[in-house]
């Protein structure tokens, strides 16, 4: 039996993916989670973490939001941290900029989950077609589902998000990592 290996920078990824991996992963593949208290937190016990892990055989996944850090550097200083660890085959996803960026691209994920009716008439609008540009999106996506809270919102919409929707590129390369994976 595979098992995936989530480390996570907050609860509300953790909710979402509750939602999202069951229907993406094999029976034959279990995942388990570990949430960090932030991205501070996530990156000072990343290695300890992983030396202490006791299946050999698991695979590793890092989510982590990129918020107002370069990309490239980001991940070069977690593929570090993961080769120091032994662990240099894990898979390392930067969600651009933040989590919420997944939502806007999938709205009407967000409208069932949320119960938000006609939320969907936005998705053709510039700024839904491209959420991966958009600074700050966890705003944004308050500003048009006004009852959004990141937790219960994450763990209403990830039962939704659609795993083919390639409006969001982090998303899209998120998805096919963990397919990837778990084959």
């Amino acid at each position: 039996m595979k098992e995936l290996v989530f480390f996570l920078e907050e609860p509300s990824a953790s909710a979402m993916l509750d939602g999202l991996l069951p229907r993406i992963l094999p029976e034959e593949v279990v995942y388990r989670k570990i949430v960090f208290e932030g991205k501070q937190d996530l990156e000072k016990r990343i290695i300890k973490r992983m030396q202490g892990y006791l299946n050999p055989d698991a695979r590793f996944v890092i989510l982590r939001d990129k918020d107002s850090a370069d990309c490239i550097a980001l991940k070069t200083k977690l593929r570090n941290q993961c080769m120091e660890a032994s662990r240099p085959d894990t898979l390392i996803r930067i969600a651009c900029y933040e989590l919420e960026s997944w939502y806007l691209a999938d709205l009407a994920a967000v409208e069932k989950g949320l119960n938000i009716p006609r939320l969907t008439n936005f998705q053709d609008k510039h700024l839904f077609r491209r959420p991966d540009i958009v600074p700050n999106p966890a705003n944004e996506l308050q500003r048009i589902a006004p009852s959004y809270q990141k937790v219960s919102g994450s763990r209403a919409i990830g039962p939704y998000l659609n795993p083919e929707n390639t409006r969001s590129n982090s998303f899209r390369v998120f998805i096919a990592g963990i397919r990837r994976l778990a084959s």
